[in-house]
């Protein structure tokens, strides 16, 4: 089981790595948001044409980088939505449980789905080179790139959430291993 712990960690460490560069990436995100709405504010009252499609199309290119790459990172924070309303009177044990079975039984497969079936769809748009339809618009196939990477972290990082799972079911103890037990959870 330590070997498998260890390789929780390494997923878990990677997508806390990746969660900390979006905090970076959201503030771009919000300066590219700002900058458009004062683009268009100004371009309506001074015709200077500071605003385009490739400001616009930046700015939700950053939002689905920001809402796709940030899954994975939400789920090892346990910050996703919960809708099993008894999950917080469960005992460790039995919140392992749910995890497990819920992991096993809808976030991985859902997670394999979306992937399978979104890589020909970028497989086809980078052969392309698809361009967005929009004059000045930016390119489309990087961004539809983000679709299978997004699943295939939140995949890498379900197994990072069974794995430790499956250690609290065979009574390992996880605070030796960075697994932060005491966390208030949110209900």
């Amino acid at each position: 089981m330590d070997r498998w712990l260890r390789w929780a960690n390494r997923i878990d460490r990677f997508n806390e790595w990746t969660g900390r560069g979006l905090y970076w990436l959201t503030l771009g995100m919000v300066g590219v948001g700002a900058f458009n709405a004062i683009a268009r504010y100004l371009d309506r009252y001074t015709g200077l044409g500071l605003s385009s499609n490739t400001w616009i199309e930046l700015q939700w290119y950053l939002f689905s980088l920001v809402f796709l790459l940030g899954a994975a990172y939400t789920l090892k924070q346990d910050d996703h939505v919960r809708v099993d309303v008894l999950y917080n009177w469960l005992s460790r044990r039995g919140r392992a449980w749910i995890n497990v079975l819920g992991t096993v039984l809808f976030l991985l497969p859902f997670c394999a789905v979306v992937f399978w079936m979104s890589v020909p769809f970028v497989v086809d748009s980078w052969a392309i080179l698809e361009q967005s339809s929009d004059p000045g618009g930016l390119p489309r196939y990087p961004i539809k790139t983000a679709i299978p990477l997004a699943f295939l972290l939140v995949m890498l990082q379900g197994v990072s959430l069974m794995i430790r799972e499956a250690a609290v079911l065979r009574g390992i103890d996880l605070e030796k291993w960075g697994e932060e037990e005491s966390r208030p959870r949110i209900g």
